[in-house]
C-alpha cells in the first residue's frame, strides 16, 4: 500500500529560533511533516509574539511563521530546564536557532559539547553573518542583509532612492536555505547514522539569490543598476500602465514580441529596426515602454489580458494581497489556508507550496501555541523516553542466562 504520510512524519525538530530566519525554517520542516517543539523564553517567549498587528491580542506576525507547532518555555541558564532541554534533545532529530554566533557556545549548546553528547543530533544554526568571517559576531536584521549584499541596488528605479524588497527575503531565503541543508543532513544521516551542522548567513543567502547580477559584474566590471520592474537583459519584459492599471508583459523571444505587437494592432514594430530583435529591444528599452504604452493607455488592463492571454503572450495584473488571495488559481492549488484558531478571526496563511504525489495537502493548520501550552505532555513524553533509555541501558547491563 502506497505511503501517503508526509516526508518528515517522525522527524522531531526543537526550535530555539525567534522572530523569522529560524522559525520560517522549522514552519517549512512542519508543513513537511516534521514535529516542531517550540522552546521559548519564560514569561516572554519568541520577541515574535509581540509584534503586530494583532487580534483579540495575539500577533498575525508570529502565527504567519508558528503554526503547527508546540511551546515549552526554558531558562537555558537554570540547571532545572538545562535538564529539561537535555531530555529535549534525547528525542530530537534536529535542533534549529538564530542566536548571534558564540551564544549557544555560552550556554553549553554549542556545536561540539552537542555533537559530543548527542552524534545523531543535526544542529542547524542562522545567523546574519555565519560562524566564521570578520563581521560573524555583528548583529543584523533583514534590511541590513539586503544592504550588504546589493539587492538593494537592483531593486528600485534608477532615478530614486534605495528600496527593500517588501518581504523579508533576508530571513525568508536564509530560512529557506537552512531548512534545505536540515533535509540533506538528515538525508546523509540515513546512510551514516551521524549527525551534522548546518552554519547558514543570511548575507551569504543573499549573495546566492542575486541571479546573474554576480556574474554579470565579474565579468564586464560594470556594476547592474535598478531597473525599476524591466528585465537586465530582455525587453519586452516589465510592467506598463493601462487605462485603468498596471499590468506585466513579458515577450521573452522574437516570436513573443511579433505576437505581442499583432495583438496591439502594431505590426510595424517588429519591422524597426529598434524592435527587430531582443537585443535591438533591451538597447532601446525606453522607446520601446513609450511606444507600447501610448496604445496599452488607450483601454483597460482586462481588455488586453483577454487579448494577450488568447496569442499566448505572458502577462498578468499587478495584484494586491486581497486580489491575491481570492484568484482561482491559488484556490485550486489549496495556497491559502485557515488556521484552526477562532480567536485570530478568521486568519489564513499560505499552504504548502511543494506539492507531492503521494501526499494530500493539508487543508488547514493548527493554531500557533500559546507560551509554554505544551509543558505537560512534552515533559511526559521526556521522562517517557528516558524510562525507556533506562529500560533498554539495564537490559544491557544483565548478564546473559
Amino acid at each position: 500500500m502506497e505511503d501517503r504520510t508526509p516526508p518528515l512524519t517522525g522527524i522531531t525538530v526543537i526550535d530555539l529560533g525567534r522572530v523569522l530566519a529560524a522559525p520560517f525554517a522549522s514552519s517549512v520542516l512542519a508543513s513537511l511533516g516534521a514535529r516542531v517543539i517550540k522552546v521559548e523564553r519564560p514569561g516572554t517567549g519568541d520577541d515574535a509574539r509581540h509584534f503586530g498587528p494583532f487580534v483579540d491580542g495575539r500577533s498575525l506576525y508570529f502565527a504567519s511563521v508558528n503554526c503547527d507547532k508546540d511551546s515549552i518555555a526554558l531558562d537555558l541558564k537554570s540547571p532545572h530546564d538545562r535538564a529539561t532541554f537535555d531530555g529535549l534533545l534525547e528525542i530530537a532529530d534536529v535542533l534549529v536557532e538564530n542566536f548571534s554566533p558564540g551564544v549557544m557556545d555560552s550556554l553549553g549548546f554549542g556545536w561540539t559539547a552537542v555533537h559530543e553528547r548527542w552524534p545523531r543530533l543535526i544542529q542547524a544554526s542562522v545567523s546574519g553573518f555565519g560562524q566564521t568571517g570578520p563581521l560573524a559576531k555583528r548583529p543584523s536584521y533583514d534590511i541590513i542583509a539586503q544592504a550588504l549584499s546589493g539587492m538593494m541596488s537592483l531593486t528600485g528605479h534608477a532615478d530614486g532612492p534605495p528600496v527593500r524588497v517588501g518581504a523579508s527575503i533576508g530571513d525568508l531565503v536564509a530560512g529557506l536555505y537552512l531548512a534545505l541543508g536540515v533535509v540533506s543532513a538528515l538525508h546523509k544521516r540515513a546512510r551514516t547514522g551521524v549527525g551534522d551542522f548546518i552554519d547558514v548567513s543570511m548575507l551569504d543567502s543573499q549573495v546566492a539569490f542575486l541571479e546573474a547580477a554576480v556574474t554579470t559584474y565579474t565579468a564586464t566590471g560594470v556594476d547592474p543598476k535598478p531597473r525599476g520592474t524591466r528585465h537586465p537583459s530582455i525587453a519586452p519584459f516589465q510592467a506598463f500602465r493601462c487605462a485603468d492599471r498596471w499590468l506585466v508583459i513579458a515577450a521573452g523571444n522574437d516570436d513573443l514580441f511579433s505576437r505581442l505587437a499583432q495583438t496591439l494592432g502594431r505590426n510595424d514594430l517588429p519591422l524597426d529596426p529598434r524592435f527587430a530583435t531582443n537585443a535591438a529591444r533591451h538597447a532601446s528599452v525606453e522607446a520601446l515602454e513609450e511606444t507600447m504604452t501610448l496604445t496599452l493607455g488607450t483601454r483597460p488592463a482586462a481588455h488586453w489580458i483577454e487579448l494577450l492571454g488568447s496569442a499566448k503572450v505572458p502577462c498578468a495584473p499587478i495584484q494586491t494581497i486581497s486580489e491575491m488571495t481570492r484568484m482561482e488559481q491559488i484556490v485550486a492549488r489549496d495556497m491559502i489556508i485557515p488556521i484552526l484558531d477562532p480567536r485570530l478571526g478568521g486568519a489564513r496563511v499560505p499552504g504548502n507550496p511543494i506539492k507531492m504525489a503521494s501526499v494530500e495537502p493539508p487543508l488547514a493548520r493548527r493554531a500557533p501555541p500559546d507560551l509554554d501550552e505544551h509543558r505537560e505532555s512534552i515533559l511526559a513524553e521526556i521522562a517517557n523516553a528516558s524510562t525507556i533509555s533506562n529500560i533498554e541501558v539495564e537490559a544491557h547491563r544483565r548478564p546473559k542466562s
